[in-house]
């Protein structure tokens, strides 16, 4: 059965398990696997893994596999239970997504240009173009992320202090499309008033937005997962809001003998805990700004999305 554009990315059904570490309330209903995935849940794909322990060591690649149900396959793409080779290697690098048909040559970034900043969900640009929304705890790395894919320095600026952007900052891509920065979430030292005003039109936007094609949602992978992001996790899945998990700085290593933890562990913590509350995995993509880890990869996901929506 063919998904309505605005169901693709919500490949995201919250179930009634619950934790200490989160407790949303009112989630709907788990719902079952259907008999395709039960069927294929016993495929694999291959992902690169660094085993290295210190900063500096040599990294030791091992492959190891995603069963099925954790993978993202998106609307048009099909997966034959008898071809695990020809699954393997659509799988993007570093990332559980599938990549499908609608992945095309349209990927990559020609020209980027800032449009305007918003204060309000209405004062957003009205043509119409799909877009897809950048948000992120304070110093996640937004800014630098959306420099990385656009190969721009200073597109978006960034800078030391979290908490700078603070409007909803449009920037047209390719003149065919939107990527969005949004204020970042759970800076301490901004006021309460600006905090509280700042969640409010950024909920609103994405509630109301409907051009929007995907949230990309930023964790910081360096240090251990955080409440806040899996709070958000909830609140936009709740909501039925698409949702793609970013995971960024993956670049950083700290020594293990000194209690830090690879960003792949952190990682892999941080999809556990959202495995308790959704059906199907989000798809999810590592990244660097520094390495530009993940960002063709990106461009490649926000393609087949992008695609699908235009047609749907």
């Amino acid at each position: 059965m063919l998904l309505h554009h605005r169901l693709l990315p919500r490949l995201l059904v919250p179930s009634t398990h619950t934790s200490t570490l989160l407790r949303p309330s009112r989630l709907p209903l788990r719902l079952s696997l259907s008999p395709r995935f039960s069927a294929l849940s016993h495929l694999a794909a291959p992902q690169t893994v660094d085993q290295s322990d210190d900063e500096g060591a040599p990294q030791g690649k091992v492959q190891v596999q995603l069963p099925l149900d954790r993978l993202f396959v998106p609307p048009g793409a099909t997966v034959d239970a008898g071809d695990q080779d020809a699954v393997s290697a659509r799988v993007l690098k570093g990332s559980n997504i599938v990549l499908g048909p609608y992945a095309r040559g349209d990927a990559q970034v020609v020209n980027a240009d800032f449009v305007k900043s918003s204060v309000r969900p209405d004062d957003c640009p009205r043509d119409g173009l799909p877009e897809f929304a950048l948000v992120g705890r304070s110093n996640v790395g937004k800014s630098s992320l959306l420099n990385s894919l656009v190969r721009r320095k200073r597109l978006a600026l960034t800078s030391k202090k979290p908490g700078k952007t603070q409007c909803i900052n449009h920037f047209k891509v390719n003149d065919s499309w939107y990527l969005v920065d949004l204020p970042g979430y759970g800076y301490a030292s901004a006021p309460q008033e600006a905090r509280t005003n700042w969640d409010e039109f950024t909920r609103n936007y994405f509630l109301s937005r409907e051009n929007l094609v995907s949230v990309f949602l930023l964790i910081d992978a360096s240090i251990p997962a955080k409440k806040i992001d899996l709070d958000y996790a909830s609140w936009l899945g709740q909501n039925k809001v698409p949702m793609t998990l970013v995971f960024t700085k993956c670049d950083k290593r700290k020594k293990k003998k000194n209690g830090g933890r690879r960003p792949e562990e952190n990682v892999e913590t941080f999809q556990s805990l959202i495995r308790e509350y959704f059906e199907a995995a989000p798809p999810w993509i590592m990244t660097s700004s520094v390495t530009n880890q993940g960002r063709d990869e990106i461009l490649l996901h926000m393609s087949q999305l992008r695609n699908y929506w235009l047609k749907h």
